[in-house]
């Protein structure tokens, strides 16, 4: 599927009820290819889907779907990253689905809240797949994260809200240097590479 670069703003809803799990289903399966890992959280999610019908609910206790964006500078081709205020590392922008079926809108929605950045683009579809666990004091629990690369328009000037410590530009080859996982920087390299195909 190629990618489509959305103008500035909420991109197209895809979901006809607030609660489809049908079409979290569908942008699952619509995500681009990846490697090894990227692929086997895709067969993950949709195995949980089958076996959790509440899986866009956080109260689902397993674990539950989310939303996130890497946003990037296309000129500077740097990324944003956060430091989430209550796990104290660094982080892409995203949320819990909290019901909401249409995933490309939850990672927009939260990325535009937790970076404070007016008008970013959304790119479809998603570019990245990852599972990963929620330790105690906040879970356990599994998130399923759905990961988008949303571009941010020239001059963009973040401001943190109350679940960023902080906000910063990062490289690419800085990334390692904040502490971030295996998963964040396979995101990195897929949002660098279909980057290059959107602009």
């Amino acid at each position: 599927m190629p990618l489509v670069a959305h103008p500035p703003g909420p991109p197209p809803r895809s979901a006809p009820g607030p609660a489809d799990l049908a079409a979290a289903r569908d942008h699952i399966q619509a995500a681009r290819p990846g490697d090894a890992s990227h692929e086997a959280h895709r067969a993950g999610m949709l195995a949980f889907l089958a076996a959790h019908p509440g899986a866009l609910d956080r109260t689902c206790a397993d674990g539950h779907l989310t939303g996130s964006a890497m946003v990037v500078d296309p000129e500077s081709r740097r990324f944003l990253l956060m430091l989430h205020a209550k796990l104290g590392r660094w982080f892409q922008p995203g949320g819990h689905a909290d019901g909401d079926g249409d995933l490309p809108t939850v990672a927009w929605k939260e990325a535009t809240e937790e970076t404070g950045i007016a008008g970013l683009s959304l790119v479809t579809p998603a570019v990245d797949l990852d599972i990963h666990h929620v330790a105690p004091p906040h879970g356990p629990h599994l998130h399923l994260d759905v990961r988008y690369l949303a571009l941010a328009p020239p001059g963009a000037a973040p401001a943190r809200n109350h679940e960023a410590l902080d906000l910063r530009w990062a490289t690419y080859d800085e990334l390692p240097g904040y502490g971030v996982d295996d998963g964040l920087l396979r995101l990195a390299r897929a949002a660098r590479a279909s980057l290059d195909e959107v602009i």
